[in-house]
């Protein structure tokens, strides 16, 4: 069965001339909802996603425009289909430890246990949930330090760049599909890193801002290519729930050590064989790039080639913050000016994210967020690719 529908275009994202983002994509005339239902009966359908996917995969980041009307169905159906065989919602169910410094950042949608609901504001019934108060993440609560509260609407921070993974037990999503269903608007703030350097960015409010990994590793010096490209990253188990005491960097590029991570008798059961030992660099499956992707939070050891481990935590937060600091440096970093019915997905093994942004009670924004535990680990570097 064919149908004919307009043809989907696709244009590189709108970034400022200063800018040095070389990665995004803008997508317009697709019928996600549509396309989840049909495919495998409607031959456009299945090409049309194909297309999607070498889109994907080349760019990295990809707004799906006029998505208001999108179920959570079909948006879970969509993230899907880039891992058929993932199961699963990606953090699991340890996101709802109350310890966990994710607990008051998500509720479920019933109905679709894979999509969850994040914002700001009250929302009174949404998705067979009633009397819903979000709340958006707020550096103040996660960093060290934080922007004066006399500035707070003026000035914002990165709260925490991270890839979306559980990182114990888990495969890491291959993708994330974030929707925008409620969005306010009217005004911008400067985002101040704050650490020395002098470095900001203008934003829009609430933006999601974006970092290629990609990027990242490929202005690395020859030597601390190597250096990642044969190292490997062991992650702390249940690392959301061990860093919560911890305190950030004003860059929201990783934790201060200050001896406040909970101590591994506080967390839930250790199954040692759930402990992940990623490598530290991730290889595109279409294009074969390399991606330096590291949780810069969640990290406890770093295993050399030698079989050496770095066990001091502090030495092993210093040498990741100082692999992936220049790669978030303002002219490489894209913050997505949100419109309502945008739907990103984002390629959740090749770039870093960061909540942005400071809120009013009033300002009301409702997103849903989709991601599936992975049926495969990532690729390594030296991996095949067809």
């Amino acid at each position: 069965m064919t149908v004919t529908r307009n043809p989907i275009s696709v244009h590189p994202l709108s970034v400022p001339a200063s800018s040095e983002v070389d990665f995004g994509a803008e997508i317009n005339n697709v019928d996600v909802e549509n396309m989840t239902a049909l495919r495998g009966t409607v031959t456009s359908y299945d090409d049309e996603f194909a297309h999607i996917r070498d889109v994907f995969y080349h760019n990295n980041v990809v707004v799906l425009k006029n998505q208001s009307g999108l179920s959570p169905k079909a948006q879970y159906e969509l993230t899907k289909l880039f891992d058929p065989a993932a199961k699963g919602y990606g953090h699991g169910k340890t996101f709802k430890n109350k310890k966990s410094i994710l607990f008051s950042e998500a509720r479920t949608v019933p109905h679709q246990p894979e999509v969850q609901i994040i914002g700001n504001g009250f929302i009174p019934v949404y998705e067979g949930l009633e009397n819903i108060e979000l709340s958006h993440p707020h550096h103040k609560h996660f960093h060290r330090s934080h922007v004066p509260d006399a500035e707070d609407i003026d000035y914002t921070r990165f709260y925490r760049w991270h890839l979306d993974a559980a990182l114990y037990d888990l495969n890491p999503p291959r993708v994330t599909s974030l929707m925008a269903v409620s969005v306010p608007k009217g005004r911008r703030q400067t985002l101040r890193y704050d650490d020395g350097t002098g470095d900001e960015l203008d934003v829009p409010l609430g933006t999601t801002a974006f970092a290629s990994s990609y990027r990242m590793y490929d202005i690395l010096s020859e030597e601390d290519k190597e250096f990642v490209r044969t190292s490997r990253v062991e992650y702390a188990p249940h690392p959301y729930i061990w860093m919560s005491p911890a305190k950030s960097r004003s860059d929201g590029l990783g934790l201060y050590c200050d001896s406040l991570e909970l101590p591994y008798s506080e967390l839930p059961a250790i199954d040692e064989s759930k402990i992940q030992i990623l490598p530290m660099v991730w290889k595109n499956p279409v294009t074969g790039k390399l991606a330096l992707q590291i949780h810069p939070s969640a990290v406890r050891r770093i295993h050399l080639k030698d079989g050496t481990v770095i066990d001091d935590l502090e030495k092993v937060r210093k040498v990741v913050h100082d692999l992936q600091r220049p790669g978030i440096s303002p002219r490489y970093i894209y913050p997505h000016d949100w419109e309502e019915g945008d739907l990103v997905l984002f390629n959740n093994h090749g770039v870093l994210h960061s909540v942005v942004g400071a809120f009013n009670k009033e300002e009301v924004r409702l997103f849903r967020q989709c991601n599936i535990a992975a049926s495969e680990p990532p690729l390594g570097p030296d991996a095949v690719v067809a």
